[in-house]
């Protein structure tokens, strides 16, 4: 058998492994590379393997790091069953046909560009795939229960285990059998922070031959939870009540906009907040958090009980979701008294970009930053207290406070992560530390070396491993 990482080595995104031995060809994830210019480029690229060969596919969950190629791996010949459990399912029909407008947008964006002379940053001005593309993906894939193990393939065998991170999120047990030999691989996915609201905490997984661990916090903590929330009420506050601005928050459309809603509701029913107004400027998010709603009974106990309160409809606070561009626009007038939650999380791209063009200028206002930003985009740069950053072509001075609310991650810290690793019964017979930058990455590897007593590796992105 070999694994081959084509993606998530020594970084965060771009998630890919190839599993192959004589009998079977597969892939775990194929998500698009996030962050530096370059990567619009490398999104581009020829799979460094033939999709037509390709037997099936395994994801994980929904993140676009770990699906947004998967339209481009069916348009390139791929034409396999796609396998996961319902929910993601569910977020797939939202968000690669978004993925794919955003494509089909930047294109357009690109060929405006060189007709007025200008030079592409990389080849090719068409989309990598469209809406229609991405529609035509979703028809491959294979809808899988959690805790019941299945056969994908006459000498594979898995099962798809609650990860805890976002709605439908796994991770993955497969079984291969290669001759008369029998060998169980684990990948984590991304594991979500235990003792969280809304979702369950990471399954408990005992045994692995391989196992393939993300580690995106790998070297670090994170802040607590009451102490983040308290840090949350004061700024707040602090913004609408003091300085009477807006608030500002970079999140993603699935997870972490869900998580929001729920904490400002939780706050508000404990008397932190009074009439707040919040407004959900996604229309991506706004059709999650619809599908969330539909799958409640992925939720924990705590997370129903807020679900019925809101629903008795008494002291709740004003909560709207903008649909239209006019709507967007419209949120650009209100100077103060407004929590605007807006994606992308990484401020990459999208409504949230707009937003922080009209409200960065002014000190008045506050910028929350819930969520991991990876190297190279704006929303790094905001953390690193850029004094200016260019955002449509102009050059935005940054007035407004940033603050960074570390608790509210959807990724176990190192504590967790070695907290889950310590439910082995045995060390593996390989780990391979994977989803993290290198130096992430290294120091939790040897973390877990020191502290486990395990072997383990960073593999190389293109690395190729017998097992």
């Amino acid at each position: 058998m070999r694994i081959t990482f084509h993606g998530a080595a020594r970084e965060v995104t771009g998630s890919c492994f190839l599993v192959e031995t004589d009998s079977v060809r597969f892939v775990v994830d194929c998500g698009m590379f996030q962050g530096p210019p370059d990567t619009e480029a490398r999104n581009r690229h020829a799979f460094p393997f033939d999709p037509k060969r390709i037997d099936f596919v395994l994801l994980t969950h929904a993140h676009i790091d770990h699906s947004g190629l998967l339209p481009k791996l069916v348009l390139d010949g791929f034409n396999g069953p796609i396998h996961t459990t319902a929910a993601t399912a569910d977020l797939l029909g939202v968000m690669l046909p978004d993925s794919g407008h955003i494509q089909q947008m930047e294109a357009e964006r690109t060929q405006r560009y060189i007709k007025r002379g200008g030079k592409p940053r990389y080849q090719g001005s068409e989309p990598i795939y469209t809406v229609l593309d991405a529609q035509r993906s979703l028809e491959q894939i294979v809808r899988q229960d959690y805790d019941v193990e299945v056969e994908v393939h006459p000498s594979v065998r898995c099962r798809f285990r609650d990860a805890g991170h976002i709605l439908g999120s796994a991770i993955i047990e497969v079984w291969v059998q290669e001759n008369a030999r029998r060998t169980k691989l684990v990948f984590s996915g991304d594991l979500g922070q235990p003792h969280r609201p809304i979702l369950r905490d990471p399954a408990i997984i005992e045994q692995a031959d391989i196992l393939l661990v993300e580690s995106t916090y790998g070297n670090r903590r994170h802040k607590d939870l009451g102490a983040t929330l308290d840090e949350l009420v004061t700024v707040v506050n602090d913004t609408l009540l003091r300085k009477k601005g807006n608030v500002i928050i970079p999140a993603f459309a699935v997870g972490r906009t869900q998580e929001l809603i729920y904490f400002f509701h939780e706050l508000t029913r404990q008397g932190r907040f009074k009439n707040l107004n919040i407004f959900v400027d996604s229309p991506m998010a706004t059709e999650v958090t619809r599908i969330t709603m539909r799958h409640l009974q992925l939720f924990d106990a705590a997370a129903r009980e807020l679900a019925a309160w809101r629903a008795a409809g008494k002291g709740l606070p004003t909560l709207k979701f903008t649909g239209s561009v006019e709507e967007s626009m419209a949120l650009n007038n209100i100077h103060g008294g407004a929590v605007i939650i807006s994606a992308s999380g990484m401020c990459t791209g999208g409504r949230i970009k707009h937003h922080l063009r009209h409200n960065l200028g002014r000190r008045e206002n506050s910028i929350l930053i819930t969520g991991f930003q990876a190297q190279g985009t704006l929303g790094r740069r905001l953390v690193d207290k850029a004094e200016t950053v260019r955002i449509f072509g102009q050059d935005i001075p940054v007035k407004a406070d940033v603050h960074t609310l570390g608790g509210f991650s959807a990724h176990a810290d190192q504590d967790a992560l070695l907290h889950w690793l310590r439910s082995f019964r045995q060390p593996p017979r390989q780990t391979f530390v994977v989803h993290g930058e290198a130096e992430t990455a290294g120091v939790f590897a040897q973390t877990i070396e020191q502290q486990l007593g395990w072997q383990v590796r960073v593999p190389e992105l293109r690395e190729e491993v017998m097992i």
